[in-house]
């Protein structure tokens, strides 16, 4: 079994658990997921299965977009509501002013990660040290927040669609939101809607996806019908194929002559996606202009 599956993560599971759960349901070893969900959030996270684990590195790197609530007034150790509460204070601030605080956090930024975040220091989990009572100094990372759209103001409460890079911690962006609002501010909830293409319309549940192993859906899915082969979520490199007859250099891992492929010349340099010519995902390939050549880059047979 070879493939991507958008699942529905629910509150109360790590990333880890979904792969853990799915290996069980799915009978399946390799099996691995795309960028870590806090336990308390929800939403999509694809998992990688068989030799679509391949492809982990290249989703973990898109861009994802969320929809999160934050809680103004409150601050606590964990930056969301599931942390030790460390000071409460009543928001003054008008509505004009707070959507400008919002909106100040938008484009490149650098952020220092939370202490209780799965990140690692000397080898240790910053939230193995946090509940050991230790604090490590941590390096800011640069992100990028493209967007805040979709304020909605009810305070205590705000809620607001964001669309940013890698790395991002929201719940990190809501306490300095409420920091700079001079009240203080954690994170509610959060909710993933896309990442990488994939969206919340088209996830799965883990009860869904074991009652389609079990034959039990309602709507009588099978699970060829969850998977998405690994090529469809890599469209964002162009294609090249091989001519007929090449198909044991391809396999082999062999450095392919232009000359070979249709197209067969006049290709910008970078990563291509190689098919053989029956049409055969063979993998991702880097062309080479001085050598008019295109050379494996990561293989996915």
């Amino acid at each position: 079994m070879d493939g991507i599956i958008n699942v529905y993560k629910e509150a109360g599971y790590t990333s880890f658990d979904v792969v853990a759960k799915l290996r069980g349901i799915l009978k399946q070893k390799k099996i691995g997921h795309t960028g870590t969900l806090d336990p308390d959030a929800e939403g999509v996270l694809p998992v990688c299965i068989g030799k679509a684990t391949k492809v982990c590195g290249y989703l973990t790197e898109k861009d994802k977009t969320y929809q999160a609530l934050l809680h103004l007034g409150i601050t606590t150790d964990t930056q969301d509501m599931s942390g030790r509460i460390l000071k409460e204070h009543a928001p003054e601030i008008s509505e004009e002013e707070l959507i400008g605080i919002i909106q100040s956090f938008t484009g490149k930024l650098k952020q220092i990660p939370p202490m209780y975040s799965a990140l690692k220091v000397g080898g240790k989990k910053l939230c193995d040290l946090a509940r050991a009572g230790i604090e490590v100094e941590r390096k800011a990372r640069e992100i990028e927040i493209y967007s805040i759209r979709k304020i909605r103001i009810q305070l205590p409460y705000v809620s607001m669609e964001v669309h940013c890079s890698k790395g991002t911690y929201i719940r990190t962006l809501c306490h300095e939101i409420g920091e700079k609002a001079g009240c203080g501010g954690c994170m509610e909830k959060l909710l993933r809607t896309e990442t990488a293409g994939f969206t919340l319309e088209h996830a799965c549940r883990l009860r869904e996806i074991e009652a389609i192993v079990k034959g039990l859906d309602e709507k009588k899915r099978k699970i060829s019908d969850l998977l998405l082969p690994v090529d469809a979520v890599l469209d964002g490199y162009p294609m090249v194929k091989a001519e007929k007859g090449m198909e044991k250099l391809l396999r082999n891992g062999g450095t392919l002559p232009a000359s070979h492929t249709r197209p067969a010349s006049g290709a910008p340099s970078g990563i291509y996606r190689m098919y053989d010519a029956q049409g055969m995902f063979i993998g991702l390939f880097r062309y080479d202009i001085g050598k008019n050549a295109f050379k494996p880059e990561k293989m996915f047979l």
